[in-house]
């Protein structure tokens, strides 16, 4: 997740959301996510599913009924740990034989119904667009069937279900916009795994982001896979089926934007995932004339070749993402930008890659997600393309990346000191109960004494010293 002002390598992903509900009647559900933010807050949708049939939530695995791993399969890692930690619940089946354990999400997409061979323990196999279903398949799963459901669907968006907040801080919240991606980079398996893309109503998203509003929550995120190409023209008609004219008259994600930021100018707007082939400067327009809405933008570069690119099959050229980076700072000049970056994939020349560090430098981020290259199966670059770069030259070329983005971030964060900041208050500082924390709108960290200040409240804050990753201060008026 993007949470901070961070140096995020790929030892540091698939990290686990752990949630809990207060009921004492049905069945106990322990839920646990891996992967993009997707993941989690697919999560909250199988919550609100299962809460409405009785389920109750829990912490602790060992006293769960049913268990629930909601996975990521966009890298091997996140995949070798989903089955290192399946091993952990065969103690939940030694002690209750009626336990049913599932794996959900895009690895269950990705392995269908093998994987319940794999995995002997596993009783149900739910893919991202099945989770309706979940009921139906857990009554499979209780009289002894094994149960599997990973149909995607070219209409599902889950729109009219209100997601349980899990794990939440009671201030931030998401909202998907779009499920699927239409985007086949050769890289990726999302497309495979979520399918197709489509927007849901935007009526329904502002209904959810008022509704957030009103229970005291005070930012949202836009979440999905490419949330540039949201496109809605209502009547179930599909964006590639439209006229010039009809998408002239439908809502945009700059409109869509706009529409959100207008339930209140204390909701703080943030939104994820940008595709730069898809971004425009309206959307950028719109992000500078809202001043709630926050000027950050997470902006997937993965390399800074041209060929690379190119065979990465991602629809734009190094000249044309740094005309985008151009327009950001132009419209935005105090805009944070993120990114994502890829070392070593098949056939990067040693030239290539250092294409890439002089783009950095060119851009020099305020974060990034940085990895190695890892081959998935089925996409289009395991069937093309060798894997031929050798594991020291990534882990070298990766190690070369993570300083360089070290140097920027030290960079960015310390230009914060003597600004005063405008700061959610999100909670207490992990460090120090009597100091609170949250994030300006460049998506930084800040802490400050806590005072008589509390979670939900707005402040400013003078910025007075600072860690790689953190600004410090006091607040003022």
């Amino acid at each position: 997740m993007h949470t901070g002002n961070k140096v995020i390598d790929e030892s540091k992903q698939g990290e686990a959301l752990m949630v809990e509900t207060k009921n004492e009647q049905g069945k106990k559900l322990f839920l646990e996510s891996y992967g993009c933010q997707m993941n989690f807050s697919d999560s909250e949708i199988v919550a609100s599913i299962l809460t409405d049939k009785g389920y109750t939530t829990t912490k602790n695995f060992e006293e769960a009924d049913v268990i629930f791993v909601n996975t990521c399969a966009i890298r091997e890692n996140a995949e070798s740990r989903v089955r290192q930690r399946l091993q952990d619940f065969k103690k939940v089946k030694q002690k209750n034989p009626h336990a049913v354990i599932g794996v959900l999400g895009c690895m269950a997409e990705r392995l269908k119904s093998q994987f319940l061979d794999q995995e002997k323990l596993l009783d149900i196999v739910v893919g991202p667009d099945a989770y309706r279903d979940l009921p139906n398949l857990l009554e499979q799963a209780d009289s002894g069937q094994k149960a599997v459901n990973v149909i995607l669907s070219k209409e599902e968006t889950y729109a009219d279900i209100t997601p349980v907040r899990l794990d939440s801080n009671g201030i931030s919240a998401f909202i998907s916009i779009t499920r699927g991606c239409d985007n086949m980079c050769s890289f990726c398996v999302v497309p495979f795994t979520r399918g197709r893309e489509r927007s849901r109503d935007p009526e329904s998203i502002v209904a959810e982001a008022k509704d957030l509003f009103n229970r005291g929550y005070r930012e949202v995120t836009l979440l999905g896979q490419n949330v540039d190409s949201y496109l809605w023209a209502g009547g179930g008609l599909k964006k590639e089926v439209l006229t010039e004219e009809q998408k002239a008259k439908a809502v945009s994600f700059s409109k869509l934007l706009e529409m959100v930021a207008l339930v209140n100018p204390d909701l703080r707007v943030r939104f994820s995932t940008s595709h730069p082939k898809d971004m425009t400067d309206e959307v950028l327009y719109v992000m500078a004339k809202y001043e709630n809405i926050c000027k950050y933008v997470h902006l997937p570069v993965q390399s800074g070749s041209s060929r690379v690119l190119d065979i990465m099959n991602r629809g734009y050229t190094r000249e044309w993402y740094l005309n985008r980076i151009a327009a950001i700072k132009r419209i935005m000049p105090d805009c944070g930008i993120s990114t994502d970056v890829i070392t070593g994939f098949c056939s990067e020349t040693e030239e290539e890659h250092q294409e890439t560090m002089s783009l950095m430098r060119l851009v020099q981020y305020d974060f990034a997600y940085m990895f190695m290259y890892s081959e998935r199966p089925k996409t289009l670059a395991e069937r093309k393309f060798k894997d031929d770069i050798p594991e020291e030259v990534k882990k070298r070329r990766l190690q070369e990346v993570v300083s360089l983005q070290h140097e920027h971030s030290a960079i960015k964060t310390k230009a914060g000191i003597g600004k005063i900041h405008r700061v959610l208050v999100e909670g207490v500082s992990k460090k120090s109960t009597e100091q609170l924390s949250g994030r300006n709108t460049q998506n930084i960290i800040v802490v400050f004494d806590k005072g008589n200040h509390k979670k939900g409240d707005y402040v400013n804050v003078l910025v007075e010293r600072c860690t790689m990753t953190t600004l410090i201060g006091r607040v003022v008026d």
